[in-house]
């Protein structure tokens, strides 16, 4: 009888995961957090992708899986734009042409892809300074680049396509269901770019380059100006390639390269169908839809990171390859070298010592990838980590402490799995659900995980990137690369306690039960910009008008005035400047005098100080929401005979006359 309470335990432990997620699912209530509007919305457009594919499949003979594949992506061209596609499909290609120069021979494609990337990325981050970031010279060097590896691009090629017809062929139906979800979730791609983070300071960068075919860091008027920049340095690379905004061009691909790395490695644990199971739960984790919609770092990492335990799991030399995808890592933000040191110990534990000559070579290759944005914080702030842990380095442009957003500490414990499941507001700027069900349902499998031979170490990898991060502040998306990672042990290891047939079945549940909650994740998904913007057949106007008022505002300013007039920003909460490509300036706290100034100015009520900013900043546009404009702000307009110019949803354009010749 123990034995077979025993032979049962692996079983129980799995089912009492999923039984704790639908007691959640009743006790919270969850039905009252579901977004019913864009679920419809989501099970409309999955609706109209199965039924474009049809003819394919019937009368093209593809697979549903490839003639979903060829939907989703003719879907996104109207949104996307051509040049951003061709733009995206040539870095995606040269990436792969020069990542193949340090991965094994005959090595994984997928490793010669991410490892690309990164040297891209990286080697041009020591570049940024330079007024070389031009078509001009992108396009002839990235196609030369292709050309010269024309042979090896091919094999890379035809080993990725076979590769694929493989694995459909082993479970058509686990593929076409994994690419189905994939198709919904690429929605979040369709969208321009709206978040605040991203209005505020990542679109700073690929502008700069745009507009000067340079970046120079202001760290006076932008704290994070030289923080970790590999993912905006490559969007700055597509949108120079395009010639404009390119977003979707790159996060898609880092999409597909966190999901065919995670196919990778659940294939190597468990069967294909369970391969596609493990991406389609990737595909309906809400964040993934939500990151696909921004500029963060969290969905570079996710396919960095699969790459990278692809690399460690490969019986194949290749530690210059794990040097560079760990500086990639590191390259993206600095809270992702935790994510980088798990992995390079995982590595060290697991490869051995590589040697003396591949040591130093890896180490170069390290700070090539990961170096430039430390170097120059450095040099530019005395603070290698600016504007972070500036109470140890005291850099005098930011005050001696250590920045901290005080919302997101909620508290750590055993129950954190259960909260941030379904309180994911007190963890995320998002909904209930909003971080997916998969860490609490699977918590039975992640114990087997970590307990069975075959997943143990990368269970092992996967958890201490997934919950270090939460330790000294509990915000969900930062242990989201964790949760990607930790996806094919689990999947692993569900297989192998309930059998696969009952596992598929409660895989696929989960996945459904994502699904309905993947507009949870953040607001770009959770409002209807993306039905609007299908409604205006891709006028990305339209919805900046809505949803950004301010660049809709400074795209009207750029076609009266694209010299080099300083545009200050008024609200401290709408600094949306980066855009403007060095000639912004807000008085929030990413420019910390700039904000000092605004306190001292809102304590006079004469206005006088704000004109005083005003004209000591040689502004001659102001952007400002009248509903957050103060009294000293008001009598400040009319003394500097400011006139109103345009207006976006709830944002204004005014201009200010020069002062007056004496």
């Amino acid at each position: 009888m123990p034995q077979r309470l025993l032979r049962l335990l692996p079983a129980a432990l799995v089912v009492a995961g999923l039984l704790a997620c639908v007691a959640g699912l009743l006790l919270q209530r969850m039905w009252l957090a579901l977004p019913w509007p864009r679920l419809l919305d989501q099970l409309v457009m999955g609706a109209l992708a199965l039924t474009a594919a049809w003819p394919l499949r019937r009368w093209g003979r593809l697979s549903w899986a490839a003639a979903l594949a060829l939907v989703w992506g003719v879907a996104l061209l109207p949104f996307a734009g051509v040049p951003a596609v061709l733009a995206g499909l040539l870095l995606v290609a040269a990436a792969a042409a020069l990542g193949s120069l340090v991965v094994p021979r005959d090595g994984h494609p997928l490793l010669a892809l991410g490892c690309g990337l990164a040297l891209i990325g990286g080697i041009d981050g020591w570049l940024l300074g330079w007024p070389l970031h031009r078509w001009f010279v992108y396009w002839p060097l990235l196609l030369a680049l292709c050309l010269v590896r024309r042979h090896v691009l091919r094999g890379l090629l035809v080993r990725s396509r076979d590769g694929w017809h493989a694995a459909v062929a082993a479970s058509p139906r686990g593929a076409a269901f994994a690419v189905a979800l994939l198709g919904v979730t690429s929605r979040g791609a369709w969208l321009p770019t709206l978040l605040s983070d991203d209005v505020n300071y990542h679109l700073g960068l690929p502008s700069q380059l745009l507009r000067h075919g340079r970046y120079l860091p202001d760290l006076a008027n932008q704290i994070w100006a030289a923080a970790p920049w590999l993912g905006d340095t490559l969007q700055g690379i597509a949108a120079v390639l395009a010639g404009g905004e390119a977003r979707a061009a790159l996060v898609l691909p880092w999409l597909l390269l966190a999901a065919a790395s995670t196919w990778t490695l659940a294939r190597g644990l468990a069967s294909a169908r369970m391969a596609w199971l493990a991406v389609a739960l990737l595909a309906s984790l809400p964040l993934c839809s939500g990151l696909l919609g921004s500029m963060q770092t969290e969905l570079p990492a996710i396919g960095l990171l699969g790459v990278l335990a692809l690399a460690i799991v490969q019986p194949r030399p290749a530690a210059v390859a794990i040097a560079v995808l760990a500086g990639g890592l590191v390259a993206l933000k600095f809270g992702q070298a935790v994510a980088a040191l798990v992995m390079l110990v995982w590595a060290g534990w697991r490869r051995g010592w590589p040697g003396t000559r591949a040591f130093a070579a890896g180490a170069v290759a390290f700070v090539l990838v990961a170096g430039s944005s430390y170097v120059q914080a450095a040099w530019l702030s005395g603070n290698p980590l600016f504007p972070l842990f500036n109470h140890w380095f005291e850099s005098p442009l930011l005050a001696a402490r250590q920045l901290d957003d005080p919302r997101w500490h909620a508290g750590f414990g055993v129950g954190l799995p259960w909260r941030i499941t379904f309180m994911t507001d007190a963890y995320l700027e998002g909904w209930p659900g909003g971080f997916g069900f998969v860490w609490l349902a699977l918590a039975g499998a992640w114990l087997l995980a970590l307990r069975e031979t075959r997943t143990r170490a990368l269970a092992l990898a996967a958890s201490a990137i997934l919950l270090l991060p939460l330790l000294p502040m509990q915000y969900a998306r930062y242990a989201f690369p964790g949760l990607v990672l930790l996806l094919a042990p689990l999947v692993a290891a569900t297989a192998a306690a309930l059998g696969e047939r009952r596992a598929a079945f409660a895989l696929a549940a989960l996945c459904l039960l994502d699904f309905a909650f993947l507009a949870n994740a953040n607001w770009t998904q959770h409002t209807s910009a993306l039905r609007l913007l299908v409604r205006a057949r891709g006028d990305a106007m339209t919805v900046l008008a809505h949803y950004s008022p301010e660049r809709a505002l400074i795209a009207r300013l750029r076609s009266r005035d694209d010299g080099a007039s300083i545009v200050l920003a008024l609200d401290p909460a709408a600094p949306a400047i980066a855009e403007l490509a060095g000639r912004g300036r807000s008085v929030a706290w990413y420019a910390p005098a700039l904000e000092r100034a605004r306190v001292a100015a809102n304590a006079d009520a004469s206005g006088q100080r704000w004109v005083a900013i005003v004209r000591e900043l040689d502004a001659r546009w102001l952007l400002l929401r009248d509903a957050t404009l103060t009294e000293p702000q008001r009598h400040a307009l009319a003394l500097l005979g400011a006139r109103h110019e345009a207006s976006a949803g709830d944002a204004q354009l005014w201009s200010v006359p020069p002062v007056p010749a004496p």
